[in-house]
């Protein structure tokens, strides 16, 4: 049967929680794909703005300086599923609102923003809580295997909700498409509050500001850590700008407008599924290392297009980088889960997610009256500039060029996996 030939070639597929987290990361990412295509669309229909685009795109990342630190001490008191269900329905809320103002008539742009910080709270709150999910569903020898199978579900559903929602955004506007992200986010929360995996076992419950103190001291006390973090706040600050905020400027006024748009999201999506196939087997001997040339290689796309190269040829760019980028982000989520204990993950995780999107609203309110003085083009040429030179000052630590794969003593965990029962 191909149900047991599946569970035989990938045993955390054994599962029962695990099964059921990636019925969530197929539901959710396609959902939320609607929103990465309709928001920018939406918010040029209304204003005709880049200016207002990056303070509405800014708007959905400045709510991490605070609510990934309180999505991190809440996953590490209780159940992560159940941190990711409040998390959901903000999502729901923030982009089924946006749709709705859409299709009634103008949004304004106070509105907009608003809106757009909920979203933004709900993506800050999922993270920490999501990389402390995962350690809990599966054994330390199957992590790899299900950190891979857990994103390649993940980006398969984005890329599919992308290339659709282009179409849809371009057929039947913005409105439709955030509105059906929102009713996407609802229907996830039954398949969440069906898994069964606990919270992290824990002695004591201290306070808040406790929590958040022994989180920062694991953080700080791991060089390859925050160096990295660093590095990644310098260079998503500059490619959101460069490419999430000018991107749909570009593909407007050059490449074909919202089609065009949802094609390129849809090529990283398709590196993303290649990346996540091969990431499935690949353990990269210094991942950390990696990291950061990987890093260095996100300069390709704001390249691609203050460039203006053809849509194809931006498309392939799109996949290779996609390709890169899902490796990475598998061997650093199984690096995290294995030199950082079971019980600070989500706060270690926290501080991390802080540090890498920080900079990143900065990047898109600065990108818009940069672009206005000096050039879209010339802005994103700077910004591939400043990618490059983060990633290889990172590299001067010997931290990140020598550290090893393989499970770290600190990170060995107690059976926590083991609750999430296999399937009979």
């Amino acid at each position: 049967m191909l149900w047991p030939g599946l569970a035989r070639r990938f045993p955390a597929l054994g599962y029962r929680d695990f099964r059921l987290l990636l019925a969530d990361r197929l539901l959710a990412p396609g959902a939320f794909a609607f929103s990465l295509v309709g928001v920018s669309f939406a918010v040029l229909d209304a204003t005709g703005s880049t200016a207002d685009l990056s303070y509405v795109l800014a708007a959905q990342i400045l709510p991490s300086l605070v609510f990934a630190l309180v999505g991190g001490v809440f996953a590490d008191r209780f159940a992560p599923q159940r941190v990711i269900v409040a998390a959901n329905l903000m999502i729901a809320v923030g982009e089924g609102g946006f749709g709705l103002l859409v299709l009634l008539g103008q949004p304004q742009l106070w509105q907009m923003i608003g809106l757009e910080t909920l979203s933004g709270a709900g993506m800050a709150v999922f993270y920490p809580a999501s990389q402390a999910l995962l350690p809990r569903l599966v054994p330390d020898r199957l992590l790899q295997e299900a950190s891979a199978m857990s994103r390649l579900a993940m980006n398969a559903a984005q890329m599919g909700g992308a290339a659709i929602a282009g179409l849809f955004v371009a057929a039947a506007g913005p409105g439709w498409a955030l509105a059906t992200c929102g009713i996407g986010m609802l229907g996830t929360v039954p398949l969440l509050l069906a898994i069964r995996a606990p919270g992290a076992a824990r002695e004591h419950s201290p306070n808040v500001l406790r929590e958040l103190r022994d989180g920062w001291s694991a953080f700080a006390s791991r060089r390859w850590l925050w160096a990295t973090t660093i590095q990644y706040s310098v260079v998503l600050a500059a490619w959101y700008g460069a490419f999430d905020v000018l991107g749909p400027v570009v593909a407007r006024e050059h490449l074909g407008g919202p089609a065009a748009w949802g094609l390129i999201t849809a090529a990283d999506g398709v590196g993303l599924i290649i990346g996540g196939v091969i990431a499935l087997r690949l353990t990269v001997q210094r991942p950390i290392r990696f990291v950061v040339l990987v890093g260095a290689t996100i300069a390709i796309t704001p390249l691609a297009l203050a460039s203006l190269w053809p849509l194809p040829v931006i498309c392939v760019a799109a996949v290779g980088l996609g390709i890169a980028l899902e490796v990475m982000m598998v061997q650093w989520t199984v690096t995290m889960a294995r030199n950082v204990p079971p019980d600070l993950l989500a706060r270690v995780s926290a501080y991390d997610i802080i540090g890498a999107v920080g900079a990143m609203p900065l990047g898109a309110l600065l990108v818009g009256p940069i672009a206005a003085a000096v050039g879209v083009s010339a802005t994103q040429y700077g910004a591939a500039a400043l990618i490059v030179v983060a990633s290889g000052l990172t590299m001067l630590a010997p931290e990140v060029r020598h550290m090893r794969a393989g499970p770290a003593i600190e990170a060995q965990a107690p059976a926590l996996a083991q609750a999430g029962a296999k399937a009979a």
